[in-house]
């Protein structure tokens, strides 16, 4: 795989199942270098093998499908070029999408009532005068902003406590009534100049149903769903007190009849818990059972301060709707469960399980019975049940998306929307390995090797979080080193998720220590079993932890013929006022003393470092900021140190995943440039 072919990159949203059961429809989207965006459309998905998907829609990106459940219906989020995403409905036989929503920021994620008459959403509310709300008011002349708490601002969303995240309720109108045509001619000048004025505005027009606000805390409110008999809508926020100085969130339910019209608040206690005795949780999702009688819930248990975040497991809990103590259904210890939650047979659910380098799909009752119903070296990443069957959307090692039925043993994939990558750029399929550290601890990854005999130059590379974890399936950048003949070395180690919640908590206050001596060992173990690798030609490369990581490995072992340190956590210190998440990740990781944070420092040792460094960082990263880069940049350059600065304009943290195909492209020519000429192969040497 080389930069250009990023392209060719497909990925598949969770399937929206049709509740016969007989086809599903994803999202398929991409980058194009042309509109440099991602663009994509609707793709009808058919549970008969024979018979091909085909596309629904041609808009310029179309995502997040959703089909009514009386399957009359498709919702999903349409986005014009350098538009802003709004919610669009078109009949589910096919037809001329309509939109539904005009929010000045765009919509966010939505859900079905079960009588398919309304649709809950959620959207940023502005405040007047900023984002573009009054007219000749640029970002730069909005009035200035007085900050008095904690948690102002995130990657990728910037300022939130000026545009909280709202829950509105819309009546979905009904697909068979006339089109609304403005009116033109005489009839514009017959109707005065109010009409006139009105002619160019969908919703005064008539042309847009109007939108009912349910909640008005400035907080932002999440994952928005229905309750089973419809009355109620569930979503979760921090609305507790003290919640500026926590991370804990819990569930809360408005009923649907609080705003009788656009312009009418719910009244303050209408808009109540729904779960008591949950003050040290984080809520992650919420989801009653189709029968009503069960009410799970995500969340991670944050300790008595509500800050304990560290490599916390997230458990799966149910608890009677009506009120009642919440029971843990999932051990946190060796589970880690992820949602979105969705509903299967009358009172299960579907989740997900990271588990070792995978995500399998669990199938989870009200008493804690759980089956797995997928496993070996996959990801899946989302899943729907009906008429009794089970749809996922998935990655593994050769595809970057594609659709599959489950029942009796292997998934039956339906789709192979990854064929032109496997044609066009080639696929290597890693080798799952491990190897003991110097204690005995295992160490979990995996090895893409690069065609040829070699001996090969070899890249380790290390993932971030710390808290997440390399899998089996198929990743873009071990791709495109092995295409240009890298042997690529990725591992899980001690830190990382996956492996339980001991695995992941055994580097808090102990950062670049065990994590360091693992991904060292299996850096060893690879060299030792592989003579096609080339022991005197390593590069080590990391981005966000993985940029920590690798400057502190830098600044310990010299034997690396380069580095490259990407959007990384270098300074504790000057972290903590200046990250989104700095005001509690670095104390609650490395704690909180100046001695604790100097000891885990890599900017602390920078003197040591001796490798030729790329820095590499985005303007608008608010989770690792720019001035990470820069002051460790600089400080290389004034010791003498080999090293060089890659900046990347209106990106944030996730350039890599997330970028402009523009700039995902022009990072990869640039990282392959720098190991071109520390790590010359014959098909990747410097000009």
């Amino acid at each position: 795989m080389k930069p250009q072919h990023v392209t060719l990159l497909k990925s598949v949203s969770a399937p929206a199942v049709h509740p016969d059961g007989t086809h599903a429809v994803v999202s398929v989207v991409r980058p194009d270098f042309d509109a440099d965006s991602y663009v994509g459309q609707l793709w009808s998905v058919s549970a008969d093998a024979d018979r091909a998907p085909r596309r629904l829609t041609r808009g310029f990106r179309d995502t997040a499908p959703a089909i009514s459940p009386d399957g009359q219906v498709l919702a999903f989020i349409r986005a014009a070029a350098g538009g802003k995403p709004q919610l669009h409905i078109v009949e589910a036989g096919g037809g001329e999408p309509v939109a539904v929503t005009d929010a000045p920021l765009g919509v966010g994620a939505f859900a079905w009532s079960p009588d398919s008459r309304s649709i809950v959403f959620a959207a940023r509310t502005p405040e007047d005068g900023r984002y573009g709300t009054v007219d000749g008011v640029s970002a730069g002349g909005e009035d200035a902003r007085l900050i008095t708490d904690y948690q102002y601002r995130m990657n990728g969303v910037g300022y939130t406590a000026d545009k909280p995240q709202q829950l509105f309720l819309l009546d979905v109108p009904a697909l068979t009534d006339e089109p609304w045509v403005a009116p033109a001619g005489r009839a514009l000048k017959d109707a005065g100049k109010d009409a006139s004025k009105d002619a160019g505005d969908a919703r005064s027009s008539g042309k847009l149903p109007d939108a009912r606000q349910l909640t008005h805390a400035a907080t932002d409110h999440d994952g928005a769903v229905f309750s089973a008999d419809g009355s109620h809508v569930y979503f979760t926020a921090a609305l507790h007190e003290g919640h500026d100085r926590d991370l804990v969130t819990g569930i809360y339910r408005v009923p649907v009849g609080a705003a009788a019209n656009a312009d009418e608040a719910p009244a303050p206690e209408e808009v109540r818990p729904a779960a008591a005795g949950t003050g040290t949780l984080s809520i992650g999702a919420v989801r009653e059972s189709r029968d009503g009688r069960h009410l799970y819930f995500l969340a991670q248990d944050l300790g008595p301060e509500g800050l304990d975040f560290v490599a916390r497991n997230t458990a799966l809990y149910v608890m009677p709707p009506a009120g009642a103590d919440a029971v843990r259904l999932s051990d946190p210890e060796t589970q880690d469960i992820a949602g979105p939650l969705e509903p299967a047979g009358t009172d299960s659910v579907l989740v997900m399980n990271n588990a070792r380098g995978a995500v399998e799909l669990l199938r989870v009752g009200p008493d804690g019975s759980s089956t797995a119903l997928t496993t070996g070296p996959r990801v899946v990443a989302g899943a729907a049940e009906a008429a009794g069957t089970v749809w996922i959307s998935f990655t593994d090692a050769g595809t970057s998306g594609d659709v599959a039925v489950l029942g009796g043993g292997e998934p039956r994939t339906l789709t192979d929307f990854s064929a032109p990558l496997r044609e066009e750029a080639g696929v290597l399929v890693p080798q799952e390995l491990t190897f003991a550290s110097p204690d005995g601890y295992p160490v979990h990854g995996w090895l893409v090797m690069p065609e040829g005999s070699g001996p090969h130059p070899v890249l380790l590379n290390i993932h971030g979080g710390p808290f997440a974890q390399f899998t089996g399936a198929l990743f873009d950048e071990a791709q495109v080193y092995a295409g240009a003949g890298y042997a690529v070395l990725m591992c899980n180690p001690r830190g990382s998720a996956g492996y339980g919640q001991e695995h992941g908590r055994s580097i808090k206050e102990r950062m670049g220590t065990v994590d360091m001596q693992d991904v060292l060992a299996f850096l060893d173990g690879a060299l030792e079993k592989f003579e096609e690798l080339d022991g005197g030609a390593l590069g080590i490369m990391g981005g966000s932890y993985g940029g920590y990581l690798t400057a502190w490995t830098i600044s310990h072992d010299h034997r690396f013929k380069g580095a490259i340190v990407e959007r990384g956590f270098l300074d504790p210190v000057s972290f903590t006022g200046s990250a989104d998440i700095g005001w509690f990740f670095g104390g609650e990781y490395t704690g909180r003393s100046a001695e604790q944070m100097e000891a885990q420092s890599p900017m602390a040792r920078i003197g040591e470092v001796r490798t030729p460094t790329l820095v590499i960082h985005s303007e608008e990263d608010l989770r690792c900021p720019v001035e990470q880069g820069q002051r460790y940049f600089t400080a290389l350059k004034q010791q003498g140190v080999e090293t060089a600065f890659l900046v990347f304009p209106g990106e944030n943290h996730e350039l890599s995943r997330s970028g402009t195909p523009h700039h995902r492209r022009q990072r990869f020519e640039q990282i392959l440039q720098w190991w071109g000429r520390y790590l010359p192969t014959a098909t990747n040497a410097a000009s």
